[in-house]
């Protein structure tokens, strides 16, 4: 009895958490990122694929709890790719993108970039995003690799050529004190980030074309739904403001330069 109050009746392919409340949204997104997914043992991922389809058969054996089953579609959800049932590469995992994707957001805040290293970690910044959302891409309809390879060419090239750009015009600006100079520099990551942001992925061009698919509660059961110019192209701006302004928020002061004179 305790166990239904803290845990619901598991539903296979729904939500643990309440999908209409914040609270629910939260708490699903947690487990979507949590890092110990990472570690689940070839063994683990088995039984808990077993587990669940015993359910979906009818075959469980007895004891088993809802929370297993919760854990069980969790690991599965966090591992396996929903469409075409094979394993996620670590690194592009949900789950693995805050801790591979830290390593790249502190090499882009380095200070004192040179054009070499600003290339290196925008294009690697590119790379590891366009490699994750490839990874966990819609599957359900066929997408052109052309189309992939053209999004992760236009990312790549827009954000060192942003970052570039904006370095040496800054550099160049002679209003500019030392400290506003350097100031400024330090958030010029952002604006390289998020503005073709839209680009690495199969989001932008791809769903102006294919369509927008749509999630039933952010699991599988996806369905394409007709291309519309108008909303995608509002997707893609409402994608480079956001890539490029959140990120601010989240690294909090890291931006700011703890060198810069008063």
């Amino acid at each position: 009895m305790a166990e239904s109050t803290a845990c619901p009746a598991f539903q296979l392919g729904i939500p643990r958490y309440d999908q209409s409340r914040f609270y629910g949204r939260l708490r699903h997104f947690l487990d979507v990122i949590d890092p110990r997914t990472l570690f689940v043992s070839e063994s683990r991922l088995n039984e808990c694929m077993k587990l669940l389809d015993d359910f979906k058969h009818g075959t469980l054996p007895p004891g088993v709890t809802n929370g297993q089953l919760w854990d069980a579609q969790k690991i599965k959800q966090a591992i396996i790719h929903p469409d075409t049932g094979e394993k996620i590469f670590m690194p592009f995992r949900m789950s693995g993108y805050v801790p591979f994707g830290t390593p790249i957001v502190v090499g882009l805040l380095l200070p004192n970039q040179t054009l070499g290293s600003t290339v290196f970690w925008q294009w690697l910044n590119q790379s590891h995003n366009a490699c994750v959302n490839f990874s966990n891409r819609n599957a359900t309809k066929p997408t052109p690799a052309s189309r992939f390879v053209q999004g992760y060419l236009g990312a790549v090239t827009s954000a060192v050529s942003i970052a570039v750009g904006l370095n040496v015009m800054i550099q160049k600006a002679q209003r500019f004190s030392p400290a506003t100079r350097l100031l400024v520099q330090r958030f010029i990551p952002f604006p390289a980030v998020g503005t073709y942001r839209d680009s690495s992925d199969s989001s932008g061009a791809t769903h102006a074309n294919y369509g927008v698919p749509s999630h039933d509660n952010g699991f599988p059961g996806k369905t394409p739904s007709p291309a519309d110019p108008q909303e995608a192209g509002s997707a893609r701006t409402q994608s480079c403001v956001s890539g490029s302004v959140w990120p601010v928020f989240a690294c909090g002061h890291q931006p700011l330069p703890a060198d810069v004179p008063d």
